[in-house]
């Protein structure tokens, strides 16, 4: 299934974004439930499955910022003390740009994910995510699952 390209609107304003900016810094969140299965994403403008997240704005705490971008991407919500910083990785594909991996353990459903940004939310075993995993979030699954040590490096 092939995901919708982004505008050279879009691809111009991020690289404004990134170059205007010394350090960025995004979360990603592993949601998962009783069974060992994670909560993957997929955006409408990029391809392959992703861990549901987004941008740390200013003012915010990468924890608040976790649990906001979970409930906007997914529906899911969990209280703050449930989530967990796994690792914080440097994203060699834009210089300046970290990630903060968080976990977060049975987060219950309360709405319903943003159709805008998120064409679909799926459930899928750790120990066997589908061929559309990225690299990056294959990777992290792994590490979550082996319990570390965790690769500094996003990509």
């Amino acid at each position: 299934m092939e995901g919708a390209r982004p505008t050279l609107v879009t691809l111009a304003l991020r690289q404004f974004w990134r170059a205007s900016r010394g350090m960025t810094l995004g979360v990603r969140v592993a949601a998962m439930d009783r069974d060992g299965k994670v909560c993957l994403v997929r955006h409408t403008y990029v391809d392959g499955l992703h861990f549901p997240g987004g941008g740390v704005e200013r003012g915010e705490t990468i924890f608040v910022a976790a649990r906001k971008e979970l409930l906007q991407e997914t529906g899911l919500a969990a209280p703050l003390p449930a989530f967990r910083l796994e690792h914080i990785f440097l994203n060699r594909r834009f210089p300046g740009d970290h990630v903060a991996l968080l976990t977060v353990r049975e987060p219950r459903q309360v709405g319903k994910p943003d159709g805008r940004e998120i064409r679909e939310v799926v459930w899928v075993a750790t120990s066997s995510p589908p061929d559309d995993v990225t690299p990056a979030t294959g990777k992290r699954l792994m590490e979550i699952v082996d319990g570390g040590p965790y690769d500094d490096y996003w990509t």
